[in-house]
């Protein structure tokens, strides 16, 4: 791919940041075909995860206007649902279903996140810009610009994620997904490039979540919605710019005042990699588990000794877990676990599940299996260490590999075999051996919430992908609806 000029004589003075986004959002890559591959299967698993959360009252009660009864007749639809919503809302609604299991698509760096989260404001825009043109006799926007759309946002998420760290200083990823959302939002919306640059400028300038709901003491449900607000301020604020509101800047690089003194440290973001499409090229599918995705090969593991300890869990002396350090850093807890969100990040938890039960579902962190005493007893045998092997292959570009391994101990000195997975089902080795597992997630999806006709349809459009990319996308929303 050709470098990107990312000191654009129009807007000279603002922070490079800024203009290689900007940039790269105003650039018409020709992206490969493994990423439009790959966004197909994105695209359509990131709906699954959304079908799926609509089973649990806790994702639903917090669905829906942002007051009762502010609906927009054709607005933005809600799979899975009758709603019509303003896009900034639908946005969230959208954002939140896909992130709210866990189960969505992952990209593991210096920073960690989902860039699937922006497909809450994507989604949304995306409807209601294909509606509102065919009421004025537009065309609409196609799938196959959508999925472009999607390609650059979790570029541009992934990119900075890959040497810059939010988590290190108290921040959390979700505002990447708000800068990410934000920029192409605004493209999408036929923004100028001083529009876009206007909007990101906004977008810093919130500054960040802080990661205080995702550990304990404070670890709670925010965390399932944190993407979806966040790509409901990016719409909000793609839509600010859109009327002329003013950017600034020097957001980032202000002294005193700016991102980088403020919140980074009075450091700087290093950006060593052009944006292209490697993103989603590599992104990682959650296909086998709803867990947190530094600790899906443990469960993996563990899945793999359950049968030879199943009987002898009594005899249990030891359990090690070899991990990462990010999984040390995130999901290595003790002591009690409150609430869903709490129990999906404790890596203890995640194995002692599938090491009793031989599996591991999203009804796995509720309360009336939590509240199986073995879980804690079995937690209190574990000793989790950091293996510098699993570190190094987590942070090689070229691998990006999330390593564990598990051995159980027993009181007679005997011991299992150590289980080492160093990469999960759905990472880019292991595509083609998850390939039938992720369709298999896609179709219990849909066939818990949609009638025949609209299965039948979604499941040859899963199919062939070149004739999906070729589809209106409100005709395909409207296949989600019910």
């Amino acid at each position: 791919m050709t470098k990107l000029n990312i000191r654009s004589t129009v807007t000279s003075e603002a922070d490079s940041v800024l203009d290689l986004i900007t940039d790269y959002v105003c650039s018409n890559p020709k992206f490969s075909d493994l990423a439009y591959e790959t966004a197909h299967y994105c695209l359509l698993d990131s709906i699954a995860c959304g079908l799926q959360a609509l089973d649990y009252p806790a994702c639903t009660k917090v669905l829906g206007p942002i007051v009762p009864g502010a609906t927009l007749s054709g607005g933005a639809r809600i799979p899975g649902t009758s709603l019509e919503l303003e896009p900034v809302m639908a946005a969230f609604n959208i954002g939140t279903m896909i992130r709210w299991l866990d189960f969505n698509d992952t990209w593991l760096a210096a920073e960690w996140g989902h860039p699937s989260d922006n497909l809450g404001g994507i989604f949304a825009v995306a409807d209601y810009l294909s509606r509102s043109a065919r009421t004025q006799g537009n065309k609409p926007l196609l799938v196959h610009d959508v999925v472009t759309t999607m390609i650059k946002a979790h570029e541009i998420q992934g990119i900075l994620s890959i040497d810059n760290s939010f988590n290190r200083v108290g921040l959390d990823h979700v505002l990447l997904v708000r800068i990410a959302t934000t920029a192409v939002i605004t493209k999408m919306m036929g923004g100028t490039r001083e529009q876009i640059i206007n909007a990101i400028s906004n977008a810093w300038v919130d500054g960040g979540a802080l990661r205080n709901y995702r550990h304990e003491p404070n670890t709670g449900s925010r965390k399932s919605w944190a993407a979806g607000d966040a790509t409901s301020r990016g719409v909000r604020l793609a839509l600010m710019a859109m009327t002329g509101e003013m950017g600034y800047p020097l957001v980032l690089s202000a002294k005193n005042w700016g991102f980088y003194d403020v919140l980074y440290r009075s450091k700087t973001f290093k950006v060593e990699q052009e944006f292209g499409c490697y993103v989603m090229e590599n992104i990682l599918f959650k296909i086998s588990y709803p867990a947190e995705f530094h600790a899906q090969t443990a469960i993996e593991a563990s899945l793999l000794l359950h049968e030879e300890i199943k009987n002898r869990l009594d005899d249990i002396t030891r359990i090690i877990i070899e991990t990462q350090e990010p999984g040390i850093r995130i999901i290595d807890k003790s002591g009690p676990l409150l609430n869903p969100a709490d129990r999906d990040h404790c890596l203890q938890y995640m194995v002692a599940i599938p090491l009793l039960y031989g599996r591991l579902t999203a009804s796995d962190y509720e309360d009336d299996i939590a509240d199986d005493p073995m879980i804690d007893v079995l937690r209190k045998k574990m000793e989790v260490r950091e293996n510098t092997n699993f570190t190094n292959d987590y942070f090689d570009k070229n691998k990006r590999y999330i390593g564990n391994a598990v051995q159980v101990f027993f009181k007679d000195k005997t011991f299992t075999k150590k289980v080492q997975v160093d990469v999960p089902i759905g990472h880019r080795k292991r595509r083609a051996e998850g390939a039938h597992l992720l369709k298999s997630k896609f179709q219990i999806s849909i066939e818990k919430r949609l009638k025949d006709k609209q299965i039948d349809q979604l499941l040859l459009l899963y199919d062939n992908p070149k004739e999906f990319l070729k589809m209106a996308f409100d005709d395909f929303i409207a296949l989600l609806v019910v």
